[in-house]
């Protein structure tokens, strides 16, 4: 037990009317947990109401979109694209406006607080004749008077639901492309009338809608907004424009609130940093909006948000006063109780956020139909109903064996013996970790460690006998006298069929390279048929030393599987160590002076020389030969899990684990 005292993280704080119990808050994040789109059903409370029981104080859940002027005789538009444009917004409904009460409710219950954002959210729809971000490539609608007079009435009418389904705060979306962070962008507000110009013209837009907002709802509810502390693009906003826009609103009287963050969604850093950046990084732009505040009349509290995912140092961002109130949305998804057991000293038991930026890819950009929230680390997110009506302790406590101690593995045991199975799980390693400690290695994902740690304190707190350097084979398993095996042996990197030259002494695969198991020369040919991270991480483990890396890609860009949120830090990345790019060409023939291309769809024949070394990053192959062999054998139960079933991604592997834990 940690002797941590929290003495202004669990401070109670007043903002209007509203009584937040702790500091502790997610931040709206359109995370899609409802199973019926558009609408609140069992799901989207499950999800939520999880991280106030778990001890989370204010509960932002997601955003509702608005309407906007659409014309009549159009098809209503949503996507990735365009956004939200539609004749219509579920806050209309009434259904809607019930499973709001009933989510409502069940916050209050759990004794937290419930925020309502409202968002205008198209790209068809701007100030001026301007694509609101890079991402997109609509020129937008430029909206008249009497659009924009529509658009602000829309977020009173909204506000007027919100109060009456009993939030306690409403927050003005004003950042990460909507209408009102279009209206207060110099480079997506060119206008010459009154709605644009300086800093002062440009707010005007997000006062007017404040101040319909207030006169609807009066000081009944908490009212605030959201801002990006600075763009991150050409020509956009600075913090000291931004802390002039912030203060020009503030002066008006009518918030109660600010939730400030950085970026946007398609930069470098995005608004959900990854893993590549600082925890807090941009803390300071917190610390300057509570100075800049303090003297207003009205009290207006600051919210921070950006990587936070540890309650230690979201106290001490609170104790040093760079805050009053701390963002935390994706630690709470990696572990929604967190907030419980910091309070309770249970330090050890927090599963952090590793910073991968999967669940908020996954929710704008999803691999999945139909889809649900995913979370790498954390198997129940996305199933919360299903775990809560399958998890149940054994009926009869079986001796478990697990062999291997990578994500699958772990969470297999971790689960089974949660349930009262005896465990014993054998790894061949010198630590659990399996793919991860590879993963880890790279430069900006020394976080992914937190997830092994976390699975070494779970195996110790539950008593799990784990047995390393342990090469399991058939006759050691028998020897344990199991009653269920678990397969999780992982998988190795594949090898190409068709290509010659790969005897060489100067070609290496990149998870040897990786683990220090292979060397390379100045000059590296990174030959890749891998769009996620991994080409990317072997690209930065390289060109971090010093080495020229030049990537040959299948695909027409790096990372074309990276969702558009995390694409532009990786693409950043590459680009600041210099790594260079040739796409769109397959590998053939390594030789001595060079490597034979030929062009994906034309069959062009292509030669580069040059190189001292040649890395292939080709993906992974299954490990699965001893689960084959008890198959054969007829012994049952037997499980075969994670990368030793089929290679992907950590969350596949978590998921996959823990769920044949659950049943076993």
């Amino acid at each position: 037990m940690s002797d941590m005292k929290f003495t202004h993280l669990f401070t109670p704080l007043q903002i209007g009317p509203m009584r937040v119990p702790n500091r502790i808050c997610e931040t709206t994040n359109t995370i899609n947990s409802s199973m019926t789109p558009g609408m609140i059903d069992e799901h989207f409370i499950a999800h939520h109401v999880a991280k106030a029981r778990g001890g989370t104080g204010w509960i932002g859940s997601e955003t509702w979109l608005l309407d906007v002027p659409f014309p009549p005789e159009t098809a209503d538009e949503v996507g990735l694209s365009i956004g939200c444009a539609s004749h219509g917004a579920a806050y209309q409904y009434p259904a809607f406006a019930e499973g709001m009460k009933k989510f409502v409710t069940a916050v209050h219950e759990a004794g937290s607080v419930a925020v309502v954002q409202l968002t205008q959210l198209t790209s068809a729809w701007g100030p001026s004749a301007v694509p609101m971000i890079g991402a997109q490539s609509y020129t937008p609608h430029v909206l008249g008077e009497e659009e924009i007079e529509y658009c602000i009435d829309v977020y009173a009418a909204a506000a007027r639901v919100a109060q009456s389904v009993g939030a306690d705060g409403i927050e003005i979306h004003c950042a990460h492309e909507t209408m009102g962070h279009a209206f207060l962008s110099p480079v997506s507000n060119r206008r010459t009338d009154r709605w644009g110009g300086g800093p002062s013209e440009r707010i005007r837009f997000v006062v007017e809608v404040l101040k319909r907002v207030r006169g609807r709802i009066g000081e009944s509810l908490a009212l605030g907004m959201r801002i990006s502390a600075q763009e991150f693009r050409q020509g956009g906003y600075d913090h000291m424009e931004m802390r002039e826009m912030l203060y020009g609103i503030a002066q008006h009287g009518l918030l109660d609130f600010v939730d400030i963050d950085t970026g946007h969604c398609w930069g470098a850093p995005s608004y959900v940093p990854n893993s590549y950046y600082p925890h807090a990084q941009y803390r300071e732009a917190g610390k300057a909006a509570k100075a800049d505040l303090s003297g207003l009349p009205r009290k207006v509290a600051v919210m921070f948000t950006g990587r936070i995912n540890d309650p230690v140092l979201a106290e001490n961002l609170i104790e040093e006063g760079y805050c009053d109130l701390v963002g935390m949305v994706r630690a709470g998804i990696a572990d929604p109780e967190f907030a419980n057991k910091a309070r309770e000293g249970r330090l050890g038991e927090i599963r952090r956020c590793i910073a991968c930026t999967r669940c908020i890819d996954e929710a704008s950009e999803s691999l999945y139909v139909p889809y649900t929230p995913m979370c790498s680390i954390n198997p129940v997110i996305g199933s919360e109903l299903r775990w809560e009506q399958q998890y149940r302790p054994a009926q009869k406590p079986k001796r478990v064996v697990v062999v291997g101690g990578g994500l699958a593995g772990c969470e297999a045991a971790r689960i089974a013996a949660q349930r009262g199975h005896r465990v014993t799980l054998l790894e061949q390693g010198k630590r659990l970790g399996g793919q991860l400690l590879i993963a880890a290695k790279a430069p900006g994902r020394d976080s992914f460690e937190d997830q092994i740690y976390f699975e070494e304190n779970e195996m110790t707190r539950l008593g799990v006998e784990v047995r390393l350097q342990n090469r399991a084979d058939a006759a050691s398993i028998k020897a344990l006298s199991p009653e269920a095996i678990v397969i999780a042996t992982g998988a190795r990197p594949r090898v190409p069929h068709d290509v010659s030259g790969l005897e060489l002494a100067h070609v290496a695969y990149g998870w040897d390279v990786m683990q220090g198991a292979a060397a390379c020369g100045q000059r590296v040919a990174l030959v890749s048929q891998e769009d996620y991270y991994e080409t990317v991480s072997v690209a930065d483990y390289l060109a971090s030393q010093g080495r020229e890396v030049v990537v040959f890609h299948k695909s027409a860009q790096l990372g074309r599987e990276i969702a558009r949120y995390s694409q532009g830090m990786a693409l950043a990345r590459m680009e600041e160590l210099g790594v260079q790019t040739v796409g769109n060409v397959i590998l053939t023939q390594i030789d001595a002076g060079g490597l034979q291309f030929v062009s994906v769809f034309g069959g062009r024949p292509v030669r580069h020389e040059g190189f001292d070394s040649v890395v292939l990053v080709y993906g992974a192959v299954a490990q699965n030969e001893l689960y084959d062999q008890f198959k054969a054998e007829g012994f049952t139960p037997l499980y075969l899990a994670g990368a030793a079933w089929l290679p992907r991604r950590m969350a596949e592997a978590t998921r996959h684990g823990a769920n044949i834990g659950l049943v076993i």
